[in-house]
């Protein structure tokens, strides 16, 4: 979570035009607005998903004392989830979803902790001043005792977790993405994600704090790289990192859809701040999240003003393929994610940094949501369609776009992913122009409406303070793992979802999703997709044409009979009913109106005819 944005976007928006009031979004009508206020009580509302189970977090995070000891992301392996706290983390049973078992809590002050998990070997950010290397509390004494870096566990016993080594880097972590190698088993890389200056050389040797990107002794310009060997992990080291700013220019002022200007933010802009360094270069130096498709060798980083797309195919190596920064004013760039195919990418924004409430009535569209970008064949980028919740949340409430991955329905692009206090919502990406709202489930804010009687005037000059006095909680990333969808919850706990039907999302969608299994998943190392033959994923396609109007309406009628009576015969009686069905689905391409998708339906009757014994 960013926390702190830009001096010079500030001032960008201070004296630009702004567009909030045409660019209005959200709607009056949505349930989601106006649910009753409360920590454990609050009001819900849900739309094509339902909450399974809920775990509170256990007695030692259970604090709001600042951010100190919120939950923040998620892994999974085999029946374990790894949630991770910004003092520790805790690992979750889920053999039982519906009443998941906590086996076990480790204190360990690691700041946003982000975790990642590979075979036996539990990896966590830490970012900030006061981590010790032996995860103690009370701060940082002397600076030898300073850990900033990636932490290695292993959980081999996940009742009993072992730290086995303190990886230090010159900018921290506040997130790591990991990448196998194509080449060798027993080595993964992490690709670290710091967000601070450099280390002083006198705490961390090599470390530097240059203002030339192409310098390679330079420790800001720079993605970080620590080599792994997962059979040991203790000799885990830092390579020369990935150099994918070098010639990047800033974004330039905001030419529309600006940040409104706010007249505390804009009153405490630059108090007690250095002036930039006019030899600095003004394009990005660091990344908030990178996501690797490790099967397609590509990485989408989400670095504040760019979208920067880099070639894997060597880890040791990559480099930029292309970047884009947005015209408008979307420049707190946090997390991306690719589509199965790899042709589409999200990028998300974090407006406000996650603790300010950012998804109200005047809030707009194209700040603080996703984009939707398209790749060409030389996997340039193109910007297209905007999405953002359509709820009015209060100002109690932090929200903007945060953490997500993708469901696997077969034919389409979905995102479930999580925005703090708007509660958890499920996008369809598949057309890129027109990105909209599939599910959600939202609980009302955690503190009540503050009292209408507040001077006015005085609460205008006081010093700003954190979420505006209010706790900070909500979903910090959604996430689709075989068969269900799991939200950390900063302030609450821990959410275990299932997907239901409704006229947007069928129950055979639903039943090819959960075909799609994985023994780990971490989110932001991003698996392919694949779906075994099954009659629900040819039915998926076929859902899907009924919905869109995509091939007449005899015709799908016509075929979902033959699916019905080829599913009630058996062995090669079963095989000869789909290949004859599939023959006819062929001539049904011409006269359809969404012919690629009768086409991608004709190929999975094959492939069940195929795979039927």
């Amino acid at each position: 979570m960013r926390v702190l944005r830009g001096v010079a976007l500030l001032l960008a928006a201070a004296v630009v035009p702004t567009l909030a009031s045409a660019q209005t979004y959200p709607s009056s009508k949505d349930p989601r607005n106006n649910l009753k206020p409360g920590r454990m009580d609050a009001g819900t509302t849900a739309k094509n998903m339902k909450l399974l189970s809920f775990s509170p977090k256990p007695a030692q995070f259970d604090t709001v004392r600042g951010l100190t000891f919120v939950n923040s992301d998620l892994a999974f392996g085999t029946h374990y989830v790894y949630q991770a706290n910004f003092a520790g983390f805790q690992i979750w049973d889920i053999a039982d979803p519906a009443k998941p078992v906590l086996t076990s809590v480790v204190r360990c002050i690691t700041s946003q902790g982000d975790p990642t998990i590979y075979g036996t070997l539990l990896f966590i950010s830490a970012e900030g001043a006061g981590n010790r290397n032996d995860c103690g509390d009370g701060g940082v004494q002397d600076p030898k005792d300073h850990m900033a870096g990636v932490r290695i566990f292993d959980v081999s016993n996940p009742k009993a977790p072992k730290l086995v080594k303190n990886v230090q880097t010159c900018k921290g972590s506040h997130t790591h993405t990991l990448v196998p190698s194509p080449t060798d088993k027993k080595v993964v890389y992490l690709y670290v994600s710091g967000q601070q200056a450099a280390r002083p050389e006198t705490e961390l040797a090599g470390c530097k704090n240059g203002t030339d990107p192409a310098d390679p002794t330079n420790s800001l310009f720079q993605l970080d790289i620590i080599k792994v060997n997962i059979d040991h992990p203790e000799e885990a080291k830092v390579i020369p990192g990935a150099r994918i700013f070098t010639g990047l220019d800033g974004a330039g002022e905001c030419k529309q859809f600006c940040e409104p200007v706010s007249a505390r933010r804009a009153a405490a802009g630059g108090r007690g701040r250095p002036a930039p360094d006019p030899a600095m270069p003004t394009g990005p130096r660091n990344c908030h999240d990178v996501t690797a498709y490790p099967d397609q060798h590509l990485l989408a980083a989400s670095c504040s003003t760019h979208s920067i797309l880099v070639d894997i195919s060597n880890p040791e190596k990559p480099f930029r393929i292309s970047a884009l920064a947005d015209s408008n004013n979307f420049q707190g760039r946090h997390t991306a994610a690719f589509s199965n195919d790899g042709k589409k990418l999200i990028q998300t924004d974090e407006w406000g940094g996650g603790t300010g409430p950012m998804c109200q009535a005047s809030s707009m569209i194209e700040l603080g949501g996703n984009t939707v970008i398209t790749l060409d064949a030389k996997k340039q980028q193109k910007q297209r369609a905007y999405f953002k919740i359509p709820s009015q949340q209060t100002a109690e409430e932090n929200c903007v776009s945060h953490n997500g991955g993708l469901i696997p329905v077969p034919g389409r692009d979905l995102y479930v992913q999580g925005w703090y206090q708007g509660g958890v919502s499920i996008m369809d990406f598949t057309d890129a122009d027109k990105a909209f709202e599939v599910g959600y489930f939202d609980r009302g804010p955690i503190d009540p409406p503050k009292p209408v009687d507040v001077p006015s005037a005085a609460a205008a000059n006081a010093p700003p303070v954190r979420g505006n006095g209010n706790v900070i909680g909500g979903s910090w990333g959604a996430y689709y793992w075989n068969g269900l969808v799991f939200s950390s919850e900063l302030d609450r706990g821990m959410d275990i979802y299932e997907l239901t039907p409704g006229p947007e999302l069928s129950a055979n969608e639903i039943a090819a999703a959960k075909l799609v299994q994985f023994k780990q998943y971490n989110p932001q190392s991003q698996p392919t997709m694949t779906w075994p033959a099954a009659f629900v994923v040819v039915r998926s396609y076929l859902d899907q044409l009924v919905r869109n109007g995509g091939l007449a309406t005899e015709r799908t009628s016509a075929i979902d009979a033959a699916l019905t009576a080829a599913e009630g015969k058996s062995g090669a009686a079963r095989a000869s009913a789909l290949r004859a069905l599939a023959l006819q689905v062929d001539k049904d391409v011409a006269g359809a109106k969404d012919g690629a998708r009768v086409t991608k339906m004709a190929s999975e009757i094959r492939r069940l005819a195929a795979a039927t014994k």
